[in-house]
């Protein structure tokens, strides 16, 4: 059983920068597909930005320029550099991994999530 561990939140002033990391272990197959999604008090989970096993990166508009995915697959690790921070950012972040065949979802891999709050 594959198991994530986020970390690298915390409390930061509008215009900062955090970088999360997602550590991953127990893995048998590779996922095609890992994000980062996040939940804010009393919202529904959103994708913040995916990258999936060829290297392809897809953001959300409301990221776009100011976060960067990216993975090291020699340590099972995958970050999150955000930069310019807002406080509508401020939420807490989980990290996914999953793996499909066509529309067969062979494992879906949620980590235990990282609060990041941005103070204005």
């Amino acid at each position: 059983q594959a198991q994530l561990v986020e970390s690298g939140g915390g409390l930061v002033q509008a215009g900062g920068s955090l970088r999360l990391s997602c550590a991953a272990s127990g893995i048998a197959v590779r996922p095609d597909a890992i994000a980062w999604y996040r939940q804010a008090p009393g919202k529904l989970r959103e994708l913040v930005a995916s990258i999936r096993a060829e290297g392809t990166t897809n953001y959300a508009d409301f990221v776009k320029g100011r976060f960067t995915i990216s993975r090291d697959d020699a340590k099972n690790t995958v970050y999150l550099q955000m930069n310019s921070l807002e406080p509508g950012d401020t939420a807490v972040y989980y990290c996914n991994h999953k793996l499909s065949a066509g529309a067969l979802t062979i494992y879906n891999t949620w980590g235990q999530g990282t609060q990041v709050t941005v103070s204005s």
